[in-house]
């Protein structure tokens, strides 16, 4: 497995390789778990050639304590990456390479994607996520890249990124994947106690429970049920539940017969964000 941590010196990698070889990439910012190994694993099997970039963005946080606190792993990402393939290319530049000094987000128009939901609670988040995006699809050139869909709304706005910038890349979104509890995985996982860990299975039940409902329920008494059981559990604080559209993102006002609906949410546990999202139909 190799280990390059400059864009030129990566490049310079990537372009001895045959040009006809398929080249898979998976951005992430460390901290590596079991989610992250499946879209490896996911991209091994369609592409010839795997990078896996570790970066973690400054200009996507909006909280200096959160970034602080963001963990760097690179051994232990790289032994689990090492336990998947030894072909695969990772990719962990410096702050400096990447922006050459200059940590500055992009200002890009997501056509109102990035205004809702995470957009609405996280300044400027979107702005530096696609600037990562771009700089990390620029450097590596990839034929395909890959995001979960448990950052649905950031895979829309990648998507939607990559269109306006003309990159050459097809974004493939993957299946949230989930501890035994039904807890989407996350590196924030890892800063909840045991105990907590456990009890944030409520989240993914509810969000189960809230497509049930969906099913026969209008919109506005699935999202009033669903607030009053955060309300009434003593350890989970409700950040926001949200029922829209799957393609613009918009909140749902009444069903709209053959569109596509989705439920997002975010709870605070033990003080640590947690995302997540199902479909509705």
């Amino acid at each position: 497995m190799q280990l390059f941590n400059t864009v030129e010196t990566l490049r310079a990698h990537l372009s001895s390789l045959p040009e006809h070889k398929k080249l898979g990439f998976v951005p992430t910012m460390g901290a590596l778990h079991p989610g992250h190994a499946s879209l490896v694993v996911q991209a091994i099997t369609e592409n010839e050639i795997v990078v896996v970039s570790i970066f973690v963005n400054p200009t996507q946080f909006d909280n200096e304590k959160d970034l602080a606190r963001y963990p760097k792993t690179l051994q232990a990402d790289m032994a689990l990456l090492a336990d998947i393939s030894n072909e695969i290319v990772v990719f962990a530049p410096s702050t400096a390479d990447i922006y050459q000094n200059n940590i500055v987000a992009k200002k890009y128009d997501f056509e109102g994607l990035d205004k809702v939901m995470e957009g609405a609670f996280r300044d400027n988040h979107f702005n530096g996520v696609g600037t990562i995006v771009e700089a990390l699809l620029k450097a590596v050139s990839p034929d395909r890249a890959y995001f979960g869909e448990k950052d649905f709304q950031q895979l829309l706005i990648i998507k939607k990124m990559v269109a306006t910038q003309n990159l050459p890349v097809a974004i493939i979104g993957c299946p949230i994947v989930r501890e035994k509890t039904g807890l989407a995985m996350s590196s924030r996982n890892e800063r909840l106690s045991k105990t907590m860990r456990k009890k944030a299975a409520f989240i993914y039940k509810t969000l189960k429970a809230s497509k049930k409902r969906f099913g026969t329920k209008s919109a506005k008494k699935t999202i009033q049920w669903v607030d009053k059981q955060f309300r009434n559990h003593p350890l989970l604080e409700l950040e926001y539940f949200e029922i829209t559209d799957t393609e613009s993102l918009t909140p749902i006002i009444k069903k709209i017969e053959n569109k596509k609906y989705r439920a997002f949410i975010v709870v605070y546990a033990e003080g640590v964000r947690l995302i997540d999202n199902i479909a509705l139909n």
